[in-house]
């Protein structure tokens, strides 16, 4: 049961960017979304395979390798439009993947999970600042904020099966983070209107000289 719920999730991680990915490539509508989320997705990327390697779980580390194939490109695309260096924006993603595989190899894997809670947080919440505050939110794809749910309760049911703590911690709280995400997507879907919205909109942000 924990291989197949190992490989479910390794399915959805590898999914779960590409709806994104496809949507603002199509779009270029950057409305939602998060630059800090994506960059601490990045570091959750890079932190999560390291973490699968020294635990010796293929699906982990294949889910999390894989889950840059998408990350990595909508940083590109939203360090293009926003106007910003790619490598600068890469950075701040880089530094924390960096302190996540330190803090793994020196103190175990409970200090890991406990840790790598902050990008996750991060990341998942920055997202949610975006759908609370942003004039509209037509940038954000359901369908990967649907998968990010799901990706979360295979993961944690997952840690649960192989007692590992670390996922268990990162799991349960940011699934948390995802689940208020979808509902207040929805919400905005159906009218309720941002709360402290920002002063400029994307469009402002795209048409803003580098």
């Amino acid at each position: 049961m924990a291989d197949y719920l190992g490989w479910a999730g390794t399915l959805t991680a590898i999914l779960l960017g590409l709806p994104q990915l496809i949507r603002l490539a199509r779009t270029r509508n950057v409305e939602g979304l998060s630059l800090p989320a994506w960059q601490a997705f990045l570091a959750v990327g890079i932190g999560w395979t390291a973490h699968g390697i020294t635990i010796g779980q293929a699906p982990q580390i294949v889910a999390s390798a894989l889950s840059l194939a998408s990350t990595i490109p909508i940083l590109y695309l939203l360090s293009r439009h926003l106007h910003r260096n790619f490598l600068l924006t890469l950075l701040p993603g880089l530094v924390l993947a960096a302190i996540m595989i330190g803090i793994d190899q020196i103190f175990g894997s409970g200090a890991y999970g406990a840790v790598a809670l902050i990008p996750a947080v991060i990341a998942n919440a920055g997202q949610s600042v975006a759908l609370i505050r942003a004039p509209h939110v037509g940038g954000v794809s359901v369908l990967f904020l649907i998968l990010a749910v799901l990706n979360q309760v295979l993961w944690l049911a997952w840690s649960i099966l192989v007692a590992d703590l670390g996922t268990m911690i990162a799991a349960g709280t940011t699934g948390t983070i995802a689940l208020f995400n979808l509902i207040w997507y929805t919400a905005r879907q159906l009218g309720v209107p941002p709360i402290w919205p920002t002063t400029a909109s994307p469009e402002r942000e795209l048409s803003r000289p580098g």
